[in-house]
């Protein structure tokens, strides 16, 4: 016997699932990253560095000796990569090695070359939660830009692009949460729309326009590359 939802309705619910169950396999992953680095790098109410400011495992209690140059640097390339939702090492160089081409401070090049990522707006204009939920939640067809829809959360949007969350996508219970979320407010170089589901770019930003909840320091990123 059939049921009686309509097919695309089904369709969206399968989405939404399959959304929420690949969140929580990362949800762990994702704070293992803060107890990593020892930072709520996202300045969530619920990460566990709130409680517990030492690392994961056994020996994450250890005192910790003075860090060298190099790992100063390495902690900060670790902490940026792991923000913008632990982007892998091959792909991050790219990010840097593009940051390095484009004429102008490398260091401010490389957060708005970040910040400029489709899974990155998606997350700043607070259609979801968190930066992993984005990089799901464009990857699942979720996104449209400029009225096409676009999986690849690595896409570099362009100034005045629109972003738009699908209509049927809308009433998700991922997206109605994140519009409530008070603990982030929407930048001010992106222009959003929440009523109409849609954002844009509006200017460059630079690092000191970019609301880290924690000091990154892209300077030293660029230190670790030379």
């Amino acid at each position: 016997m059939r049921g009686s939802c309509p097919a695309p309705l089904t369709l969206v619910g399968k989405l939404a699932h399959l959304l929420e169950t690949t969140m929580s396999k990362r949800l762990s992953s994702k704070y293992k990253i803060d107890r990593r680095l020892g930072e709520n790098i996202w300045g969530r109410p619920k990460s566990p560095v709130n409680t517990r400011e030492y690392g994961p495992g056994q020996h994450g209690q250890r005192r910790k000796g003075k860090p060298s140059d190099f790992g100063i640097q390495l902690r900060a390339k670790q902490k940026l990569k792991g923000y913008y939702g632990n982007i892998g090492e091959k792909q991050f160089r790219a990010i840097f090695r593009e940051a390095v081409r484009v004429r102008g401070n490398t260091a401010e090049n490389l957060i708005a070359i970040l910040e400029s990522r489709l899974d990155a707006v998606v997350y700043r204009a607070k259609f979801v939660p968190t930066v992993f939920a984005s990089r799901q939640f464009v990857n699942h067809g979720h996104i449209l830009v400029n009225g096409k829809r676009v999986n690849i959360p690595s896409y570099r949007v362009k100034l005045g692009d629109v972003i738009e969350v699908r209509e049927k996508s809308r009433e998700l219970p991922l997206v109605l949460e994140a519009v409530q979320l008070a603990e982030r407010d929407v930048p001010d170089y992106y222009e959003v729309d929440h009523k109409k589901m849609t954002a844009s770019m509006t200017r460059v930003p630079g690092l000191a326009d970019v609301p880290f909840p924690t000091m990154m320091e892209p300077n030293l990123v660029v230190e670790f590359y030379s």
